[in-house]
């Protein structure tokens, strides 16, 4: 898929990204991954790439010295914008930023679908300050979500779109080790989502609250690391 494909793919569907995302599993989501940034974010010039319209951006940038969101799509840009956030339209892999100008770079539910994925996390070293933090998600092959993936059909994401018309790649924790430059190491390991089979469980009355809490203590156990969305922080040397 080309750049430009990408950019229309996303665009079909920016006006509704955001009707799922208030609530249950995308809510759960969203706030857990804030969690994990907003504090290294504090007084720090951040940059999220791939900030899509905004939601995380939006709970990071009160907090920051300095906050910048980048995105393919300007469909999901405009709506960033709308929420007075500073927004650059650009590719994950071709930033168009100086060496060294943030504190904190972190992405997220994009790496995944970036076929040049090394040059992607290059990139966001390189503008990275050195003993600045990267917060990066991935797709993990070695999970549940995986398997689950393989085995269902496409599910319809937009208009006339379901998610097998996007790239999409899951990777192993040892081949995103590899990925990684010279001036860049791993100090943590995060996760995300390790049990769940049905997200619309998050849903469900007092269910959906026991799941939550399940999913929590399964985030901060060993088992994070078999978590659908691994999430690897890197300090830049």
């Amino acid at each position: 898929m080309s750049r430009e494909q990408s950019r229309d793919y996303y665009d079909t569907f920016a006006d509704i990204y955001e009707a799922e995302r208030h609530h249950g599993y995308h809510l759960w989501l969203d706030q857990r991954s804030v969690a994990m940034v907003k504090e290294r974010a504090r007084d720090q010039r951040v940059l999220e790439v791939g900030c899509g319209t905004g939601l995380l951006l939006k709970e990071t940038a009160p907090v920051a010295s300095q906050a910048v969101g980048l995105d393919l799509s300007h469909g999901m840009l405009r709506a960033a914008a709308d929420r007075s956030l500073t927004v650059v339209e650009a590719s994950a892999d071709s930033l168009p930023f100086d060496d060294a100008v943030f504190d904190l770079v972190y992405s997220f539910k994009v790496l995944a679908h970036v076929p040049d994925i090394a040059r992607a996390v290059a990139e966001m070293v390189r503008v990275t300050r050195p003993g600045g933090r990267l917060v990066l998600e991935f797709y993990n092959r070695s999970s549940l979500r995986y398997l689950i993936r393989r085995l269902r059909p496409d599910g319809k994401v937009g208009p006339g779109t379901t998610e097998g018309d996007v790239f999409t790649r899951f990777d192993a924790l040892s081949d995103l080790q590899r990925l990684l430059p010279d001036n860049a190491s791993l100090v943590g390991i995060e996760g995300l989502r390790v049990a769940t089979v049905m997200p619309q469980v998050f849903r469900v009355p007092v269910l959906g609250k026991a799941w939550t809490a399940l999913e929590d203590a399964l985030s901060a156990s060993p088992l994070r690391r078999f978590a659908g969305f691994l999430v690897l922080v890197i300090e830049r040397s």
